[in-house]
């Protein structure tokens, strides 16, 4: 592949050599958690993503402005205009405020990120601090005739945009015959969205604000839309979001900003992932389940091994999640992490020795954030032993400034007992079979697990076992 960054834009459907606007400042918007809940791991995988990006501008020796929203008001339960606002949906449930519920979530969200190895971005800015941002955005389309009212809010007309189909390729005649939200009958076309919601008359709300339309809140869209453009300008490289967002949230954010600005590309390059999955089924509060970050710590697995899980398969890749593929990521990222701090710094660094063999290593991420193999190429520079301690480490370093898994600094727990849901009950059949003094079975059992380099050794709090290295 040619020289440089290149990334898949989702509007083009190809991967293009990245170009940034202004020459060398990338500027990236990804949309943020809805914090009505706890953000549980699947939620934390498009942030996984959206540092393994601004990771690689950096590499490319781009300076970044990296901004995120907090949805805490207007995202509806549908995802579109029907339903429940999904704060104040959370707040009648507790009975708390939704400031306060807002506040708790957001906070486990940074918390979690950073135990993740996720800086935090350059800006965070929650859509309750720019109510007067979204309100003259949509002045802005009611100037330029692309809104009407209807009994229920201010709506987007897409008629009054006609590419409003291009990004996700969406077959708007088909979606009309589905009529996709039948909840809101007034509106001229399936697709048309809200911009402004009116609060509704004898429902108490927590969070509604005056506008020259009348009291309400903002509609989820408008948000990203506002807050983007006040950090990044009316045109900036990068928008990242959930592949979810692609068929309604982006092209709605597109319709939107560019009618309002009178602009044709207001986003250069849109990036999306795909979704993890639990068991085959999509990861979502609403199916329960879910694992939070905290969930994996109490198991006795490390955070950056989630990291290093995230890394085994490709962002545009859906990604399944099993406790077994979870165990074995931990015990990949510990060894990798083990393999890495036993190298001294004997040697001396051959430069070109480095130059040659981190080239595999830049290729991969410079493929698309070609995580998977550049994770391979990592552990081979570990394992090679034609180089020298000090070469491995200098290049283990320009890795982990892309991987983020802290190679060479991570403290492993000391002792730590390994998982594997496997082997823990094959040792749990033994011990059974130690109480019931069925020895045949529980030696069986033992050299089962000793054929396959799995000791077990006996203590008064029970039985221990250790995987040899290989």
């Amino acid at each position: 592949m040619t020289e440089g960054l290149f990334l898949f834009n989702s509007r083009t459907r190809k991967k293009e050599r990245f170009v940034p606007i202004k020459p060398g400042h990338a500027g990236v918007y990804s949309c943020g958690p809805t914090v009505y809940s706890a953000q549980h791991i699947g939620n934390m995988r498009p942030y996984l993503f959206a540092d393994l990006l601004v990771r690689a501008l950096k590499a490319q020796g781009l300076k970044v402005t990296h901004v995120i929203n907090v949805t805490d008001v207007g995202h509806l339960t549908d995802d579109a205009d029907a339903g429940e606002d999904k704060m104040e949906k959370a707040a009648a449930q507790s009975g708390r405020r939704a400031e306060e519920i807002a506040a708790e979530y957001t906070e486990q969200w940074l918390v979690d990120r950073r135990r993740l190895g996720i800086p935090d971005p350059d800006v965070l800015c929650k859509a309750t601090d720019h109510i007067p941002e979204q309100i003259e955005m949509i002045r802005q389309l009611e100037a330029k005739g692309a809104t009407y009212r209807i009994s229920d809010g201010i709506y987007f007309d897409i008629a009054k945009f006609p590419r409003y189909a291009d990004l996700a390729r969406l077959d708007l005649a088909q979606q009309e015959g589905a009529n996709r939200i039948e909840e809101v009958t007034e509106k001229r076309q399936s697709a048309d969205f809200a911009l402004w919601k009116f609060a509704e008359k004898g429902v108490q709300r927590q969070q509604e604000w005056d506008s020259p339309w009348g009291v309400g809140f903002p509609g989820w869209h408008i948000e990203c839309s506002a807050m983007s453009t006040k950090y990044l300008g009316e045109t900036f490289d990068i928008h990242t979001g959930g592949i979810d967002h692609l068929p309604v949230h982006h092209s709605n954010e597109i319709a939107q900003s560019e009618t309002a600005l009178g602009i044709d590309r207001w986003v250069n390059v849109w990036m999306h992932e795909e979704f993890i999955d639990f068991q085959g089924e999509k990861m979502s509060k609403s199916l329960g389940n879910v694992y939070i970050l905290q969930d994996l710590v109490d198991s006795g697995l490390l955070p950056l091994s989630f990291r290093y899980f995230f890394l085994q398969a490709h962002y545009r890749k859906q990604q399944t999640f099993t406790d077994d593929a979870m165990a074995a990521a931990d015990r990949g990222y510990r060894r990798l992490v083990a393999q890495a701090q036993a190298l001294s710094e004997d040697g001396g660094v051959d430069e070109q020795a480095v130059a040659s063999h981190g080239a595999e290593f830049r290729a991969a991420m410079n493929d698309d954030l070609n995580a998977p193999r550049a994770l391979a190429a990592a552990t081979q520079i570990v394992r090679d032993e034609s180089l020298s301690p000090a070469t491995r480490r200098a290049l283990l370093t320009e890795c982990d400034a892309w991987l983020g898994l802290d190679l060479l600094t991570a403290a492993l727990p000391q002792a730590i007992q390994e998982k594997d849901p496997r082997i823990d009950r094959l040792v749990a059949a033994r011990q059974a079979a130690r109480q019931a003094k069925e020895w045949a079975e529980a030696d069986r059992i033992r050299d089962e697990l000793a054929a396959e380099g799995v000791t077990i050794e006996d203590t008064p709090d029970g039985p221990i076992w250790r995987r040899s290295e290989p």
